[in-house]
C-alpha cells in the first residue's frame, strides 16, 4: 500500500510514528506526501493540550474527506487522542477504519491488513505495556539528528496534565535496548542522540532500583561516530549530584537542560501538583550555573492557572527576570477533562490567562536578545542543518540550541557543507534570538 503518514505532537509522539513507519517499510509498504495517491492514511494524534486536541481533530476530519473523495482504502488513527477519545471517533468519524492505542502502536501492520480485510479494528491493551517493535525506525529528522525516547509514561500526576491516564505509568526502557537502537540510528548517519521521556532524570529506577540516567550517558558516550547527546525534560526535584558530574565531563553530553518548572508561586506549585518549591528552584538552578558555567538552560512555565491572581503572576514575572533562562516558552492554561485543575473552581479567564503568557513573553524576549549579543566572540562548535538559497550562508545549531525549539546561528561561508557536518565557527554578531558566525577552524575558545 501507498501511504500518507500524518504526525502530530510531540518528539515523543514521533518516535512512535518512526517505528510505526519501521513497521510498515519492513512490510514493504511505501508512503507518500500526496494525498491524492494515498491509498491508506495514517494520523498519528496528540491532545496534550486544547489547541493540540483541535489540530487532531481537524485533520483526522479532512482526512475523513479525502477518504470519502479519493482513492484512499482506509484511514487509521493512533497516538494520544486515539487512546483518549476512542469510542467518540469510532461513533461521529465512521471514515475511520483502526483505531490504535498508545500501547499498542506495534500491532499497527496487523491492524492495516485486518482493515484493508474490510474489518473495522480497535486495538488497546493495559498502558503500562511496552510495545516490542521489531524492525528499524524509519529516520524522519534529516538523517543527522534523533530522539531516543528512554521511557514511556508519567508517576507524577500533575493536576493539570492527562498524560498518565494516556501514556500509563513510568516504565523505563531497558538500557540494552536503548544502547542497541542509538548504534543503529548512529549507523545510520545520526550525530546528535536527543535523549527525550516525559521525565528523563527518573530513568531506570523503576528496573534497576536507582537512577540510572549518569550510567547511560557514560554508555552512549562510548558509540563512536555519535558527536552530541541532548537532555530534555529533567524535573527539577529530581537532578542529583551524579547526573550534574555526568553532564559537566562527559564530552558528548551537551552542556544544556531542559527543566520544565511551570510555575515560581508556592501556592501554585502545590496546587499544580509539582514536588519542588521556589527556594528548591533556585537552589538547583544555581547548582547547575555553578558547577557547569556555560551551560545553557529552557524552561517553560504556564500562564493562568487556576486561582492565580496577579501577585502570583508578579511573582513569576520577577523569578523569570532573576534567573535570566536562555530559554523560556509559555503556555497559557489549558483545562483538560479528567484532571483535578479542570474542575477547579477558581478558574482564569481567556484573556487574563493570554495578557499574562504575553508580558512573560515579552520580558523574556529582552532576556534572550541580551543573551544572544553576550555570545558574540565566543568561538563554538556548530552542526550545520541546510544552506540559504542563493547566497554563501548556511544555518547550523550551537550546544545551546534543540531542533524546533530554540534559535539558529547563520554561518557565512563559501565552502561546500552539508547537513550533519560540525564545524568551527566564531560568533560575530546577533539578530534577536539568532546568531551570526563565521568559520574559524583554527580558533580556540
Amino acid at each position: 500500500m501507498k501511504i500518507l503518514f500524518v504526525s502530530l505532537g510531540c518528539d515523543k509522539n514521533l518516535v512512535d510514528a518512526e517505528k510505526m513507519l519501521g513497521l510498515l517499510n519492513r512490510d514493504g509498504h511505501t508512503f507518500t506526501d500526496d494525498e491524492q495517491e494515498a491509498e491508506v492514511v495514517v494520523v498519528n494524534t496528540c491532545c496534550f493540550i486544547g489547541d493540540a486536541k483541535e489540530e487532531s481533530i481537524n485533520t483526522i476530519l479532512e482526512m475523513a474527506e479525502l477518504k470519502k473523495a479519493g482513492r484512499c482504502r482506509a484511514l487509521i488513527v493512533t497516538g494520544c487522542m486515539a487512546q483518549r477519545y476512542r469510542q467518540e471517533i469510532m461513533d461521529e468519524i465512521p471514515e475511520v477504519d483502526g483505531i490504535i492505542g498508545t500501547s499498542t502502536y506495534d500491532e499497527i501492520t496487523n491492524v492495516l491488513e485486518q482493515v484493508l480485510g474490510g474489518e473495522s479494528v480497535s486495538c488497546f491493551a493495559d498502558l503500562d505495556v511496552l510495545p516490542e517493535v521489531e524492525a528499524d525506525r524509519m529516520i524522519t529528522t534529516g538523517g543527522y539528528y534523533s530522539y531516543l525516547k528512554i521511557a514511556e509514561g508519567c508517576d507524577k500526576r500533575c493536576t493539570y496534565c492527562i498524560i498518565p491516564s494516556l501514556r500509563g505509568n513510568y516504565r523505563s526502557i531497558p538500557m540494552e535496548h536503548l544502547i542497541d537502537e542509538a548504534q543503529k540510528l548512529v549507523d545510520k548517519g545520526v550525530r546528535e542522540l536527543i535523549l527525550v521521556a516525559q521525565e528523563t532524570t527518573l530513568y531506570g529506577k523503576d528496573l534497576y532500583g536507582k537512577k540510572m540516567l549518569p550510567q547511560l550517558l557514560r554508555e552512549l558516550g562510548e558509540i563512536p561516530g555519535l558527536y552530541w547527546i541532548r537532555i530534555q525534560y529533567c524535573y527539577p526535584e529530581e537532578i542529583t549530584d551524579e547526573l550534574i558530574e555526568a553532564i559537566k565531563s562527559e564530552e558528548k553530553v551537551c552542556h544544556y537542560l531542559d527543566i520544565p518548572i511551570q510555575h515560581a508561586s508556592d501556592r501554585i506549585l502545590k496546587r499544580m501538583g509539582r514536588r519542588a518549591t521556589q527556594a528548591q528552584l533556585r537552589e538547583i538552578i544555581d547548582k547547575l550555573r555553578r558547577e557547569i558555567p556555560d551551560i545553557a538552560l529552557r524552561t517553560t512555565m504556564i500562564s493562568g492557572f487556576p486561582g492565580e491572581t496577579q501577585e502570583d503572576h508578579e511573582e513569576v514575572m520577577a523569578f523569570v527576570d532573576e534567573m535570566e533562562f536562555e530559554r523560556l516558552g509559555v503556555f497559557a492554561y489549558s483545562a483538560e477533562e479528567g484532571t483535578p485543575a479542570a474542575d477547579f473552581s477558581d478558574q482564569v479567564s481567556p484573556e487574563i490567562k493570554e495578557e499574562r503568557r504575553n508580558e512573560i513573553m515579552e520580558l523574556q524576549q529582552e532576556i534572550a536578545f541580551e543573551k544572544s549579543a553576550s555570545i558574540v566572540g565566543r568561538v563554538l562548535d556548530v552542526m550545520i542543518e541546510g544552506k540559504v538559497a542563493d547566497e554563501p550562508v548556511y544555518v547550523g545549531r550551537t550546544y545551546m540550541d534543540a531542533p524546533g525549539v530554540d534559535g539558529y546561528i547563520f554561518v557565512n561561508s563559501g565552502e561546500l557543507f552539508i547537513s550533519g557536518d560540525f564545524v568551527r565557527v566564531k560568533v560575530v554578531g546577533s539578530n534577536e534570538y539568532d546568531l551570526i558566525g563565521e568559520v574559524c577552524d583554527e580558533c580556540a575558545e
